[in-house]
């Protein structure tokens, strides 16, 4: 770089140095000649766990483990602080939490343990539920209501965010949902059907984006990628907690988890959280 520079003449310089001060305000957040719609890169949303088994609230107790499902990486949150995946902590999720997960694997389960017996008619509604999708025969592609999904997402649970456009947002994405139910799908294939698999993501999609909009309308202050400019600054006091969201009936249905602030020995000394500052 030092070599190249050398070559540029001042005039050269300055030239190159407008045209880069103008790329860095098109692609600004706030800049009103963007050409690039900001957003944020990776949303994690993910199970509650403790050692690598996935916990929910029953009775009074937050920390209930569900038998049998584990989680870790992506898929999961430790409930430490700094811990998540973000960025260069990729590798500190695998090495750290997912090696706690597959050694807790190891010492509950054994290899010819005995499982409970299925429920008669066990699978019969997911075949109902998967035959349903591929037969139908709405007015909407599946691309049409993913991409309004998509709009939605962009324009009301963005990078700023405001109690107006969350308001609006949880409207429009109940909508949105609403809208899946006259969706069409045009190959009734059982063999690499695209179509079909695309119209199940779209599913789960929308699930996750009325959880993500109605959870971010509820939560009054910033945190994270969670910046919200009617609320700048973190509430500890009242938000110190982690967002639950439960899809029941097609409605949201919030819950909120404690965060633990101590570690679960005496071997590394607990961290306070602080706000992240620049």
């Amino acid at each position: 770089l030092t070599t190249c520079l050398l070559k540029f003449s001042r005039k050269d310089f300055l030239v190159y140095l407008k045209l880069l001060l103008f790329l860095l305000v098109l692609t600004s957040p706030r800049s009103p000649f963007q050409f690039c719609l900001p957003f944020t890169t990776t949303w994690v949303g993910s199970q509650q766990t403790t050692m690598g088994r996935v916990v929910d609230i029953k009775g009074d107790n937050p920390d209930t483990v569900i038998p049998g499902l584990m989680a870790a990486g992506e898929a999961a949150c430790a409930s430490v602080h700094g811990a998540n995946r973000l960025g260069a902590n990729s590798l500190l999720d695998i090495v750290v939490f997912g090696r706690a997960c597959a050694n807790r694997v190891a010492e509950i389960s054994k290899p010819g343990d005995k499982q409970k017996p299925l429920e008669k008619g066990a699978g019969e509604k997911t075949i109902a539920w998967l035959d349903k999708l591929r037969n139908a025969n709405g007015s909407l592609p599946t691309s049409k209501i993913r991409l309004n999904t998509q709009r939605i997402m962009q324009n009301n649970a963005a990078v700023f965010r405001t109690q107006e456009t969350l308001e609006e947002g949880c409207q429009l994405i109940s909508k949105a949902w609403e809208s899946y139910h006259d969706v069409k799908i045009s190959d009734q294939s059982l063999i690499w059907n695209s179509d079909l698999i695309e119209t199940i993501e779209l599913e789960n999609l929308l699930i996750n984006a009325c959880i993500t909009m109605y959870s971010a309308e509820a939560r009054k202050e910033s945190r994270g990628a969670h910046a919200r400019e009617d609320f700048t600054t973190r509430d500890d006091e009242r938000w110190m907690k982690h967002s639950l969201g439960y899809w029941e009936n097609e409605k949201v249905r919030l819950a909120y988890r404690p965060v633990h602030m101590n570690t679960l020995d005496d071997e590394i000394e607990s961290f306070p959280p602080k706000a992240r500052v620049y």
